[in-house]
């Protein structure tokens, strides 16, 4: 595996070793010694698949008591995959990094906990599967609205267009309004 640091040295992009042949390929999708080894050292408690349509967006979503660390990865499709900084002690707090995942790359983000986390689908199809470290709390969900300027993200929407949001998505508190990390 291949583990670097995006602008934001929290966040981690993974770069499995994918081993392929005539008969189609293998992978290990998660190692706890070789991550282990790259400053990860989290247990996973739960994992989450969602499949969503071309132009959806999920996001920006966290949980303020029992945060979780999430693994993400496509199985299939495309996405752009953002997380947030909410952690207001933090010299990158309100800041975001971005990075295009694909079922064809097989590249995964780790977002950690005190991240608000979001995806917007570019290809007509994408199925996302996420290893969460801590339990879904849907009384400590919380949600920042994807399009906050304070944020300022730059997701990739053609012009003249919008996003298929769900009403919690679209109804979100901008970040000065929404309850975030010490």
């Amino acid at each position: 595996m291949n583990v670097s640091r995006l602008e934001l040295p929290d966040v981690l992009l993974i770069q499995p070793r994918v081993l392929a042949d005539d008969r189609g390929y293998f992978m290990e999708t998660w190692h706890t010694g070789a991550l282990a080894a790259a400053g990860l050292d989290v247990t996973f408690v739960q994992e989450n698949q969602s499949g969503s349509s071309a132009g959806v967006l999920r996001g920006l979503h966290y949980q303020i008591r029992q945060p979780q660390g999430k693994l993400v990865r496509v199985v299939s499709g495309r996405i752009f995959d953002v997380a947030v900084d909410l952690r207001r002690s933090s010299a990158t707090f309100g800041r975001w990094v971005a990075s295009v995942l694909s079922g064809e790359e097989r590249n995964q983000i780790y977002v950690p906990p005190g991240f608000a986390h979001g995806f917007y689908v570019l290809s007509g199809r994408a199925e996302v599967i996420y290893a969460c470290s801590s339990l879904y709390a849907p009384e400590y969900e919380r949600t920042v609205r994807w399009n906050d300027p304070q944020i300022g993200i730059r997701w990739p929407i053609p012009a003249g267009g919008g996003p298929t949001l769900s009403v919690k998505d679209r109804d979100a508190p901008l970040l000065q309004d929404a309850e975030t990390y010490a």
